[in-house]
């Protein structure tokens, strides 16, 4: 695993090994092409953080900062010497908290950017996206998601192999993001 482009592009990140569910490169590089032009001077989400690979990735594309928010400690380990090997901690906060109370503190427009990777097979992903139509505490919100669960929100979806797929939602009034 490791940073695909911007200023880290090259860097090995470290992963914790069995139980958490990286991101791969593909659907990352995608996920992050998808919002390019919005990353530049970004405040950046990231829900389910694990190795903070997404979050880095973000950094690493132009995001002015990263909130990851993580709360396994095998992943919080690996994140925080993720964030450590890139010397990102100024720039990237490490919160251990779990998710779903994280966001019912947030207040609209909160950050820019927020991405939420839950466990696949869990209604975590219904609990964020409840919330964020009742506050929507980011401007765009990118999901990655198990294809097999809907996500009851409105926006544009995409498939990336059999079992994984990226769905943009922007908030009400805000301009559409060109998908790249």
């Amino acid at each position: 695993m490791r940073i695909l482009k911007g200023r880290h592009a090259g860097r090995h990140l470290t992963s914790p090994g069995r139980g958490v569910r990286p991101t791969p490169e593909a659907v990352r590089d995608r996920a992050l092409a998808l919002i390019a032009g919005d990353l530049p001077g970004a405040r950046f989400l990231d829900l389910f953080a694990g190795t903070g690979a997404v979050g880095l990735e973000a950094l690493s594309r132009g995001a002015t900062s990263a909130d990851l928010v993580e709360n396994g400690a095998s992943a919080l380990h690996a994140l925080k010497a993720n964030v450590a090997a890139l010397r990102e901690g100024k720039r990237a906060r490490i919160f251990k908290r779990d998710a779903i109370p994280w966001v019912q503190k947030l207040d609209v427009d909160a950050y820019d950017i927020a991405y939420v990777d839950p466990p696949y097979g869990s209604r975590k992903l219904d609990r964020i996206l409840d919330r964020w139509m009742e506050v929507p505490f980011a401007r765009i919100v990118v999901v990655e998601h198990d294809a097999e669960h809907p996500v009851r929100a409105t926006g544009r979806s995409w498939s990336l192999g059999t079992r994984t797929r990226l769905t943009l939602l922007q908030a009400p009034g805000e301009p559409v993001t060109p998908p790249a």
